[in-house]
């Protein structure tokens, strides 16, 4: 056999290399790879009820419940989770409590369902149903008496019903309903000496209830009934082991009702004679004391001391903002309660002992962040210092939803759960890197950057302690690539912008998901009247290019100043950059509707149009520049509106100014068209529209045979989507013949339904996201038991003819003529839907740069995942069998359900529960988008739809490919040199 020649040597080695540095290509997420591009935030939202279990050995935790109806285990060291469950929101968890030391009891759904978890790792013990009366307000009671808590009782009252159920294994030991009409139980009472248990109940707004029944098997022992001279409220708490303190319903007076064998005694008590200056609604505290309660006022908050029935003393009181924790046990004959307070620009926490009120244990000063807020609740707990005297640490939440662990004087810890309610999201870019100018002026002031040198000094010379190591560690990964707090050249590094129900401002860095600043606006602060705020949206206000690259960019946060849409709007101006308030403006009118529009003033302020409650539009920023930017475009500027409760959906214009008003930059409107839905057959569900920020690629599309089809691009498209009234409730609740599903695309500029498709035997929820020319939305289907998705796709039939060359080379063509709604659009629709497996909890499409990266569904599902589905398989045009051609095309053949690819999950394994929404945002990559998912929990990722064709990826290996390069030079040298030799030898031939 003769040797290879050099030629083919050469060939096999490139052969080689080639191979082996494209193997690193191969796009594939490894399980180290997973928090490289991605993280993963955990929180449980604003606490609401809390109770500790400080164990003498192993870790002392609490367990919260919050309004995001989260239940979980905190460490008291570090205020990390040990467990927690998300329940549903249909299944409102009530009151939690602690049993036998090891069990976390919960009451749900109106007192219709108790759960036990085991306290340690959180696994359910046991679940067991009741039937109660849901009209009334359910409570748990867990007893303390060791006659009645020796047989593992827990005590749930709901309407006239109570049981008693074994806090072991949930099996109910009895259950009484009482005979009583409109009978409500209130409180249940232990006896201290034996299994006797007193059930307190109002029947009616005058007649008081007392039972006596045995713990053990239900039977009532007495029944003791007393009218009084005026009517309760209905609000009530026990001042002592047998006198009760309830609320009467001008919430002027108090009842002191004292139980003393077969017999009731009571006494009223004026709170105007106790307490001067009152102002607001009058509430009783849930102190729940042995002879102290406290009283809430909108101005003060006082602590009285019962004296019996004979009445109530005036111990302290306390200026508004001020919280009141519950009663701690301390001594059988002693407890401890606290109340916090704000003193300047710290808060006080202050414990007294119900045995001495008037002294105080300690007292406290703690200086918090002023942008958390006032505080709204206190939870007390006690341990037992090293000296055997009694310390103290308390659990504060403040207004802006926090979580903070105060003890000595200090706060321990501080949990930011306000992100467990964001209600919106924006972006923002980070400041350009200048040359000449350090970076530390962006991150730290001089001396930190400094002190920062000398920390990695010392961990170079190996003198750093540990701590000291920690804060090196620390300050490497915040300086790290994809942390650092300017722009990069990818546009991956951005500010993530949230704006919580609470009305605080969050920016997150999109590296580690850092908080890098934010703000309580005062603005959104609940007032000393009572008026809670109502956060509505974030837009970005300023985003600087040209003009006025040297100012910072800015966003606008709407909100109300109340709950009703009635309410006036506040305005809200805020640096993306430092989160400093910039300006703030109460309006004089009310925010229905937000339409930001697609033009800037020439200081690049993006305007906005707000519609009032009199539909009534006003312009913001309101300057001249701003007007004469508007009033060229206004003949334009169309708007629609969508009346859910009388089910109809109009079209306006706008004219020039109000009527009956001299602002003037305000502009009535003029209703152009309406569509009257029929409360009888149809109920609207939901609408959806194209983002005014969408970038599309092109217009055309080429099909298989090598023809064109025209996107129908219109940015007035809306699309809408009604159902049955049977069918508008939750799944099940209506017969197949009776249910129906009817879409429509709709012109927002003359109202013509360009479409309209029905589902029979279809039913909500209704989920749908529309881009481009297509509508992709989610429902279930009644016939066939599963969820289906359906698409449709427009296409504009009046450009068919400009697929000739000829005429595109010489400008005959249609392409650039004016569009205009008015003509009546020759358009050809295209729809198809498909079985899909799971429920949907929101629905997003993937936004890049140009829009010429595929588009992918982004999918939130039932079990808290966000799902990236090719668009390509909601295509209306898949077939059975697709041709040769269509196949090139990437047309993928039809199936009855859409593929759940278990790599294509954009969370991987992890869950952010009760997901809420989805945002992609664009990232200078056209191959990448951003992707960010919020509910109680955060998760943030980079997504390439069709890979990252425009870049190399992180694992690409450069020294293979050096070695590659080195490799083919060497090759080509050593060939050169066998050439030569060769010809030198063929010559002296």
């Amino acid at each position: 056999m003769a040797p290879p020649q050099p030629r083919h040597l050469l060939l096999l080695l490139l052969s080689f290399l080639a191979a082996a540095s494209l193997a690193t290509l191969a796009a594939a997420v490894y399980e180290d790879q997973v928090g490289l591009a991605d993280w993963h935030q955990k929180y449980i939202g604003k606490v609401k009820q809390a109770v500790y279990h400080s164990q003498k050995s192993g870790r002392r935790r609490a367990v919260v419940l919050t309004e995001e109806n989260v239940i979980a285990s905190l460490d008291l060291r570090s205020g990390e989770i040990f467990w927690r469950h998300v329940i549903e929101k249909n299944d409102p968890i009530d009151q939690l409590s602690l049993s036998l030391g090891k069990y976390v009891v919960a009451l749900s759904s109106g007192g219709s369902i108790l759960r036990a978890w085991n306290l340690p790792d959180g696994q359910m013990i046991w679940e067991t149903n009741l039937q109660v009366s849901k009209s009334s307000k359910p409570l748990l009671h867990v007893l303390s008496n060791n006659k009645v808590a020796k047989d593992n009782l827990v005590f749930v009252s709901a309407g006239r019903w109570i049981y008693a159920v074994s806090s072991i294994d949930g099996v109910i030991s009895w259950g009484k309903e009482f005979s009583f009409d409109g009978l409500e139980i209130k409180q249940v009472v232990q006896s201290p000496d034996n299994d006797i248990i007193y059930a307190v109940g109002l029947a009616g707004s005058s007649k008081l209830n007392l039972y006596q029944l045995n713990a053990k098997t239900g039977e009532i022992a007495k029944h003791i009934q007393e009218s009084f001279p005026s009517a309760l409220c209905g609000e009530t708490i026990l001042g002592s082991h047998n006198v009760l303190v309830a609320l009467d319903e001008t919430r002027s007076g108090l009842f002191l009702i004292e139980f003393k064998g077969e017999s009731i005694s009571y006494n009223k008590v004026y709170i105007l004679d106790l307490v001067q200056d009152l102002s607001g609604t009058v509430k009783l505290l849930p102190l729940m004391s042995n002879g102290v309660i406290a009283l809430q006022a909108s101005s003060t908050v006082s602590l009285l001391k019962l004296k019996g029935i004979d009445g109530l003393e005036v111990i302290q009181s306390f200026e508004q903002p001020a919280a009141v924790s519950d009663a701690l046990t301390i001594t059988e004959k002693d407890e401890a309660f606290a109340v916090v307070q704000h003193v300047g620009s710290e808060i006080e926490l202050i414990v007294k002992f119900t045995s001495d009120v008037t002294n105080e244990f300690i007292r406290e000063k703690i200086n918090i962040d002023e942008h958390r807020g006032n505080i709204q609740k206190v939870f007390l707990n006690n341990y037992i210092r090293t000296d055997k005297s009694h310390g103290f640490r308390a659990l504060l939440v403040m207004e802006d939803h926090s979580l903070l662990l105060v003890q000595q004087g200090e706060v321990v810890w501080s949990r930011e759960d306000g992100l467990a309610s964001i209600v919106d999201v924006t972006t923002s870019e980070l400041p350009v890197e200048k040359d000449g100018v350090s970076v530390a002026k962006v991150e730290h002031n001089l001396f930190e950057w400094l002190k920062g040198h000398m920390l990695k000094l010392k961990g170079t010379l190996m003198l750093a302690s540990v701590d000291e190591l920690a804060v090196i560690q620390a300050m490497r990964l915040k300086s790290s690539e994809k942390n650092k707090m300017t722009r990069d050249h990818n546009g991956f590094r951005k500010l993530l912008i949230v704006l919580t129900k609470a009305g605080k401002v969050i920016a997150l860095h999109t590296g580690d998901g850092r908080i890098i600043w934010s703000n309580l606006l005062q603005s959104l602060r609940a007032s000393k009247s009572g008026e809670i705020p109502f956060a509505l949206r974030i837009y970005q206000w300023q985003v600087p290019h040209h003009r006025v690259m040297h100012e910072n960019p800015s966003i606008l946060i709407v909100g109300r100043s109340g709950a009703d849409s009635a309410a006036p709007g506040v305005l809200s101006v805020l640096d993306s950059y430092s989160g400093e308030e910039l300006n703030s403006l109460r309006l004089d009118h009310s925010v229905v509707q937000i339409i930001p529009l697609t033009l800037e003033d020439s200081s690049e302020h993006r305007l906005q149009l707000i519609v009032d409650s009199h539909s009534h539009a006003h312009l913001y920023p309101r300057s001249p520049d701003a007007m004469n930017v508007f009033l060229h475009e206004m003949p334009n500027t169309y708007l629609y509106t969508v009346d859910i409760e009388k089910n109809v959906i109009r079209g306006h214009s706008l004219q020039k100014s109000c009527h009956n008003s001299d602002d003037e930059y305000c502009f009535s409107t003029k209703e152009l068209w309406s569509i009257v839905f029929p409360s009888d057959t149809e109920r609207i569900a939901i609408s959806e529209t194209r983002k005014m920020s969408e970038v599309v690629h092109t217009q055309a599309k080429i099909i298989a045979d090598q023809d064109v089809m025209y996107k129908y691009l219109s940015k007035n498209l809306v699309f809408a989507a009604t159902v049955s009234p049977k069918a508008a409730g939750e799944i099940g609740s209506a017969a197949p013949e009776e249910a129906w599903l009817m879409a429509y695309l709709i012109d927002a500029v003359t109202g013509r339904i360009l479409h309209r498709v029905t589902h029979h035997g279809a039913q909500g929820p209704v989920h749908a996201v529309a881009s481009e020319n297509w509508v992709v939305y989610h429902y279930f289907n009644l016939r066939a038991h599963r969820f289906e998705m359906a698409v449709i796709e427009i296409y504009d039939q009046s450009r068919a003819d400009n697929k000739d060359i000829m005429k595109l080379i010489l400008g005959k063509h249609n392409l650039s003529a004016p569009i205009t709604s008015y003509t009546r659009p020759e358009v050809m629709v295209k729809s198809q839907s498909y079985f899909f497996t799971f429920s949907v909890k929101a629905i997003a499409v993937t936004q890049t740069a140009k829009g010429i990266t595929t588009k992918q569904l982004l999918i939130g599902t039932i079990g808290d995942q966000v799902l990236a589905l090719d668009k390509r398989f909601v295509d209306p045009r898949r077939s059975v069998n697709p041709t040769q051609q269509e196949k090139e095309e990437g047309i993928i053949p039809l199936t009855d359900a859409l593929p759940i690819i278990p790599t294509s999950y954009v969370t991987h394994s992890v869950q952010v529960e009760a997901l809420q929404g989805i945002v992609s945002i664009p990232s200078k990559l056209e191959s990448t988008t951003l992707v960010f998912a919020y509910g109680v929990d955060l998760f943030y990722t980079q997504l390439a739809p069709s890979r990252t064709y425009d870049s190399l990826t992180d694992e690409f290996s450069y020294a293979l490919l050096l070695i590659t390069i080195a490799a083919l030079v060497a090759a080509i040298v050593v060939s050169w040199i066998w050439s030569e030799k060769k010809e030198l030898r063929d010559k002296w031939r």
